[in-house]
């Protein structure tokens, strides 16, 4: 039993210490720098999901619009929506009304390329809260440029007006930069977000053409099978996309449900790519799946927080073992903060870290029926 008991804090405990082993490793390795090349201009179709609302679009569209950028075509596949408002007089932008409920992020994307106005080489995925950067599609073309199949950009936040935004925001720049930045510059591949990515189009068909994939987690299978057709995912830290954060508990806790649903749902394919790294001796599939089997941040504080206190009780050096982990992860968390400057709100907030937690916690109640509860999240727009 003792030595189960060790062996069950190391599987624990290491979630704690990757973290700032990661940012040394990425601090200590030569940067490649990837050059812009305007020379040529790949033709991009922009699709645009929508269930359900649509209060948000002509914002949306008219970031799309405003981009330093022509080559493009906008689909708006406006699932389950009432479109009698929605009038778009720019010949870029097609609106897709599908004739019965998709309720699939991929059927939406897959009826989109159906109904491609031309054969576009690349597709770029936005959401439907999503705001886009004047130079979006530029800093895409940077990395299809090398050569690169998939690239995922940075999700930055939109709205930073309470602190469930500002939490959300903290944990999104904490996997931006893990995930994206630093696995990608040690010759892995960033993981994919659910928007602001893009893929050469035949290469998400190859994926999800005879693959019907119903509930949340689409980026999750996608990621997995791309890792597995022994590609890299690039991360372009310049192509930015703005998000609508989470604003109160009833949002939080709807989208963490299904968001922890996806990681007990495809966490398996983790193993999978580890094991074909493993045969392949291939740093990018090892690493990645690392990170794919990694629970998510509230469920490893916790069952570190326990075995902390068990160990109070039961062995006292190793619960100084545990605080000195606790503290190597804070250092962990701060240093993205810090790589991306992170607003003086985000700090702020981070006391609010418990009720955040407890919240995830309710989410992890109701996350084996989340699909169920709801299928997108519900935002509001500031008055």
């Amino acid at each position: 039993m003792i030595y189960i008991w060790f062996l069950i804090q190391i599987l624990i405990g290491y979630n704690l210490l990757t973290p700032l082993f990661l940012a040394i490793c990425y601090f200590l390795s030569s940067k490649r720098k990837y050059q812009s090349i305007v020379n040529h201009k790949h033709d991009y179709a922009i699709i645009v999901t929508a269930y359900q609302q649509t209060t948000l679009l002509p914002s949306v569209v008219q970031s799309l619009l405003n981009m330093n950028y022509n080559n493009y075509l906008i689909y708006i596949v406006a699932d389950n929506c009432d479109i009698t408002n929605l009038n778009f007089d720019d010949p870029k932008v097609i609106l897709l009304k599908p004739p019965s409920v998709l309720a699939s992020n991929t059927r939406s994307h897959l009826y989109a390329i159906a109904n491609f106005k031309r054969d576009h080489e690349i597709l770029t995925i936005i959401d439907s809260d999503n705001l886009t950067d004047p130079e979006y599609l530029n800093e895409l073309n940077t990395y299809f440029a090398q050569g690169f199949e998939a690239v995922q950009g940075i999700r930055k936040a939109k709205n930073l007006n309470t602190n469930y935004a500002c939490m959300d925001a903290a944990r999104d720049i904490y996997y931006h930069f893990y995930d994206g930045e630093v696995l990608f510059q040690l010759g892995s591949s960033a993981t994919l977000a659910g928007s602001g990515m893009a893929f050469k189009t035949a290469l998400y068909k190859t994926c999800f053409e005879n693959y019907d994939l119903t509930g949340a987690g689409f980026d999750k299978v996608l990621q997995a099978k791309i890792l597995l057709l022994d590609k890299r995912i690039a991360f372009a830290p310049g192509a930015i996309v703005y998000d609508e954060k989470t604003t109160n508990a009833n949002q939080l806790v709807n989208q963490r449900s299904r968001w922890i649903n996806t990681w007990f749902k495809y966490s398996i394919f983790g193993f999978h790519i580890i094991l074909k790294g493993l045969t392949r001796m291939d740093i990018n599939q090892l690493l990645f799946g690392l990170v794919v089997v990694r629970p998510p941040l509230f469920m490893f504080i916790l069952l570190s927080v326990l075995c902390l206190i068990i160990n109070l009780f039961i062995s006292p050096v190793f619960a100084v073992i545990w605080i000195i982990a606790f503290f190597m992860f804070i250092i962990g968390f701060y240093i993205p903060l810090r790589f991306y400057k992170a607003d003086p709100r985000i700090y702020n907030s981070l006391v609010n870290i418990p009720k955040f937690i407890y919240f995830q916690l309710v989410s992890l109640f109701y996350a084996k029926n989340a699909n169920k509860r709801s299928i997108a999240t519900k935002h509001q727009i500031e008055q």
